[in-house]
């Protein structure tokens, strides 16, 4: 009774037949349904969707963890070339222009104007790490820089947005989101930016983590 049970939810392929009302992956009138007519999925139905595969779905699970971990190494190698080049290019200069009597709000437009050019916080992020750690930029001007690099990312979500104009929905909601982020990486900034130029909270906690 059980595995006829058992078959009988496995070829289930509508909300309309189970008693929560809830939608899954896979059913075949997804693109009917209204949002105010899908119920909430009980936690039993999402772990067994998430935990329950025959040996072919575990088989493309594993595959496709192995492919993330292979382009994650790879994508990581290509960050410690990035910086390496960016010590060798431009470390020296960034040391001149950027030291610790340089004003802070320059060192946060140069961050905001990097991450912008590139399109990528993170690798402006690990730039900045290497060249703090080659002693090319101060532990000060890196902290305005990666502010700064918080600020620039917002570009990004901003312009993905803009790929939405064939909807006025989805433009409406995709906008919404992207502002959403950009406020609060803006809040973020105008609230620790200040405390670090009066403080230096951030400078005094990395020295604290460090010996000397």
């Amino acid at each position: 009774v059980k595995s006829e049970t058992n078959k009988v939810e496995s070829v289930i392929r509508s909300r309309k037949e189970r008693p929560t009302g809830s939608t899954h992956f896979g059913d075949a009138d997804w693109d009917e349904e209204r949002p105010d007519e899908i119920g909430d999925a009980t936690w039993g139905e999402v772990a067994k969707a998430c935990c329950v595969h025959d040996a072919k779905e575990w088989g493309k699970i594993f595959v496709g963890a192995c492919g993330a971990l292979f382009f994650l190494y790879f994508f990581l190698f290509a960050l410690e070339l990035l910086g390496n080049s960016a010590k060798v290019l431009g470390g020296c200069r960034a040391g001149g222009l950027l030291s610790d009597e340089t004003n802070p709000v320059a060192g946060l437009v140069i961050g905001e104007l990097a991450t912008a050019l590139i399109q990528s916080s993170s690798t402006t992020t690990s730039i900045i790490v290497s060249l703090v750690g080659a002693d090319a930029v101060s532990v000060n001007s890196g902290i305005y820089l990666v502010m700064g690099a918080n600020i620039g990312t917002s570009v990004t979500n901003t312009i993905v947005s803009m790929g939405q104009m064939a909807d006025g929905a989805q433009l409406e909601r995709a906008f919404a989101g992207a502002t959403v982020h950009d406020l609060f990486n803006l809040l973020s900034v105008a609230i620790l930016f200040p405390l670090e130029i009066i403080s230096h909270y951030l400078y005094h906690l990395t020295k604290a983590m460090l010996p000397d």
